[in-house]
C-alpha cells in the first residue's frame, strides 16, 4: 500500500511539473510584463516627480525619478489663481450630469435594440452604427446647437455629445446575454410594464455594464475641453481643462519685461504643466480603483455578443 501511495505521489508530482520550455516562456512572459509596467508606470512617477520639484529643477533637466529640491510651488500658483476651483466646480458638474444623462439614454437606446421583439430594430441599429463612420461636421453641428439655444450655457457641454455609439453597442451586447426573453415574458404574465421592468429587472442585473458605462461617460466629459473651447464664451463656465489650457497660454506668451521675470516665468509654466496634470487626473485616478472590478466584468460580457 505504502509502495502506490509512493508511486502515485511520484506521477502526480511528474504530472503537474512544468517543462523547460514552460518555464522559459513564463519567464519570458514575466519580463515582458515588467517592462510593459515600467514603460506605463515611469511617466506618472516622472510627473508627480517634476510637479513637487523646483522649478529651476524642471527646467533644468535634472528630474529623471524622485523630486529635486522638493517645492509646492507649483501647486501653490495654481491655488491662487480664483479660474481654478471655478473651472473645477463646472468640470464636476459637467461629468456628473453629463454622466448621468449618457448613462440614461444610452441604457433607454441599448435595451430595446437587444429586444428581438422590437421592431425594426436591425435598421435602426444600422442608422447608429451608421454616424461612427459619418457625421455632419463641425460647422452644421455648431448651428444646430446655436438653432436651439444652447450657445454659452452649460447644455452645449452635455446635450450634443450625450450618447456615444461605441458605449450603444456594448450595452445592447450585454443586455443580449444577460436579459433573457424568457425573463421578459415571465414579468408580462404578472402585469409588470416594461418602464418597471427595465427598472426594476433589468438595472439590477446590469450593475457590470452600468459601471463601464459611468466610467467611461466620466472619463471622456472630465478630459473634454474641445466642445467648450466651441460653444463656450463666459469664463465663469469654462470647464477645468480650458482653464488649465488658458493659464498655460498666459504664461507662456512674451511681453515687455525684464529677462529675469522672463526666465522666471517661462521655469514656472513648465512647472505649472505637471502640476496641472496632476490636478486634472486626481479625480480619474481616485475613482478607477472602485469600478475595476465591474470594468472588467462588463467588458468581457458585452464583448461576447455585438
Amino acid at each position: 500500500m505504502e509502495a502506490k501511495l509512493e508511486t502515485r505521489k511520484f506521477v502526480t508530482q511528474q504530472a503537474i511539473r512544468d517543462s523547460a520550455g514552460d518555464r522559459t516562456l513564463m519567464i519570458f512572459i514575466y519580463l515582458v510584463l515588467a517592462a510593459v509596467l515600467v514603460i506605463v508606470l515611469y511617466p506618472l512617477i516622472y510627473i508627480l516627480s517634476s510637479s513637487l520639484s523646483s522649478p529651476s529643477a524642471v527646467t533644468s533637466g535634472r528630474v529623471w525619478l524622485w523630486p529635486v529640491e522638493f517645492s509646492l510651488k507649483g501647486y501653490a500658483a495654481l491655488t491662487k489663481n480664483p479660474q481654478i476651483m471655478t473651472g473645477y466646480g463646472n468640470s464636476l458638474f459637467y461629468t456628473a450630469v453629463g454622466t448621468i444623462i449618457s448613462v440614461t439614454l444610452t441604457i433607454m437606446l441599448a435595451y430595446p435594440l437587444s429586444r428581438r421583439s422590437f421592431f425594426g430594430r436591425n435598421g435602426l441599429m444600422m442608422l447608429i452604427t451608421f454616424t461612427m463612420l459619418f457625421n455632419g461636421g463641425l460647422i452644421p453641428t455648431y448651428l444646430v446647437v446655436k438653432a436651439l439655444g444652447m450657445i454659452d450655457t452649460r447644455w452645449a457641454i452635455v446635450i450634443p455629445n450625450a450618447i456615444w455609439v461605441w458605449q450603444v453597442i456594448i450595452a445592447r451586447s450585454f443586455f443580449q446575454s444577460n436579459v433573457p426573453e424568457e425573463l421578459m415574458e415571465a414579468s408580462e404574465m404578472d402585469g409588470c410594464s416594461d418602464l418597471r421592468f427595465l427598472w426594476s429587472v433589468v438595472v439590477p442585473l446590469s450593475k457590470p455594464i452600468i459601471a463601464v458605462l459611468v466610467l467611461m461617460y466620466a472619463v471622456g466629459q472630465w478630459n473634454a475641453y474641445f466642445d467648450a473651447l466651441i460653444y463656450l464664451k463666459s469664463a465663469e463656465r469654462f470647464p477645468l481643462q480650458l482653464v488649465l489650457r488658458s493659464i498655460i497660454i498666459q504664461n507662456n506668451s512674451t511681453g515687455l519685461m525684464d529677462a529675469m521675470k522672463q526666465v522666471e516665468r517661462q521655469q514656472l509654466a513648465e512647472l505649472l504643466k505637471y502640476s496641472l496634470i496632476v490636478v486634472a487626473t486626481l479625480p480619474v485616478l481616485l475613482i478607477y480603483p472602485f469600478v475595476q472590478r465591474y470594468f472588467v466584468q462588463g467588458m468581457l460580457v458585452g464583448s461576447v455578443k455585438g
